[in-house]
């Protein structure tokens, strides 16, 4: 009985996963249907050929048999002269070998599972072997193959009554006609049957992928399940962005060291730039509001990096600029000012600080 929580298409992992183990949905009836009827087709194709073949073998064997041709050690003519029977035979079976084939890659495509080839104690086991023998899926499979069988009965007691009448006729014909009559009846058999055989098929080719279908549907718990297999937990995923974050913040705390100048809002925005005359333009190494503002405003402090309010410029510095990258040229003449006026005063307070220690 098929599990009624399973509601759910399958996902394409899933599809994968079951490829991989060789489940796909394919006949083997298909396979032999096609089989069958391509080599009905090219053996009614190659009939002339092979009849008059096979009739040159016999007159070539009895000639060979009245004029005592065959001596010890000497190969038959069948070897000799007349390889080409054998070889119209063979190019049949591998042109309907290659039909057959050709339907089941169409099936599922080239599929190759390693995990299907492990050997396993379940497969020698007889008990289990019995249970598949006597499970409902064998009495399904048996009962499935009843009809076509059936089938191929009724058009075979069709074709003998359509033809009742022209059997008694049959005892005082030559042995051509005998043969003609039963080769044609036989053919139109064949390939009639293989039709029967490729409609049957072809209808259990549907069944076989619904079958298919509904046994690779999912739960909502396997989806989830496949989800945080293939993705992720959840829970795990936010911990590690958050740790991240974490680091990505302190070293950029750390980068606050290297800058030149803090811009500020004065509490709520505050943007560090490096800059030095080696660099074409100034770099945001730090930005940050609120709470990251106020540490960014405290390293500059500890280090001695000059703090400028300056809003206008601090909100265009956060919104338009990221980590890392050099200020847009619209604002180099504002941020040149500001550098400016910052070297000029240590460049006094230097001045100053050395006077005074020459006074003293």
């Amino acid at each position: 009985m098929a599990d009624q929580s399973k509601t759910e298409r399958a996902t394409p992992r899933r599809r994968q996963k079951a490829r991989e183990q060789g489940q796909v949905a394919r006949s083997r009836d298909l396979v032999a249907a096609l089989g069958a009827i391509s080599a009905i087709m090219l053996l009614s194709w190659q009939l002339p050929e092979f009849v008059s073949n096979w009739r040159g073998l016999l007159r070539a064997d009895l000639n060979s048999a009245t004029g005592h041709l065959n001596q010890p050690g000497q190969l038959l003519p069948v070897w000799r002269s007349d390889f080409t029977i054998f070889r119209g035979l063979m190019v049949v079976a591998a042109l309907s070998w290659l039909a057959a084939t050709a339907g089941g890659v169409a099936q599922g495509g080239m599929v190759f599972a390693p995990s299907a080839l492990t050997p396993s104690l379940d497969r020698l086991n007889p008990a289990s072997r019995l249970g598949q023998l006597f499970s409902i899926a064998a009495v399904s499979r048996m009962l499935k193959s009843l009809l076509p069988t059936a089938a191929i009965v009724c058009l075979t007691v069709s074709l003998l009554a359509r033809d009742w009448a022209t059997l008694p006729a049959l005892l005082h014909a030559s042995g051509s006609g005998f043969v003609g009559f039963a080769a044609a009846h036989m053919f139109e058999l064949a390939w009639k049957s293989s039709l029967v055989l490729l409609a049957w098929s072809a209808a259990d080719y549907f069944f076989e992928r619904q079958r298919h279908e509904n046994d690779l549907k999912m739960s909502r718990q396997d989806m989830r399940d496949e989800f945080k297999e293939s993705e992720g937990n959840p829970a795990v995923k936010q911990r590690i962005r958050r740790l991240q974050r974490q680091a990505r913040r302190r070293r950029m705390l750390k980068d606050v060291e290297r800058a030149a100048v803090v811009i500020t809002n004065p509490t709520e925005f505050a943007i560090a730039l490096e800059f030095n005359m080696e660099m074409p333009a100034p770099v945001v190494v730090a930005k940050g509001r609120s709470l990251l503002a106020q540490q960014i405003r405290e390293i500059a402090l500890w280090h001695g990096i000059p703090l400028v309010e300056n809003p206008p410029l601090a909100h265009a510095l956060y919104r338009a600029v990221e980590i890392g990258q050099a200020i847009p040229p619209k604002l180099y003449a504002v941020v040149a000012e500001i550098l400016a006026a910052i070297w000029r005063a240590q460049a006094r307070a230097a001045q100053a600080s050395s006077a005074t220690g020459r006074a003293s």
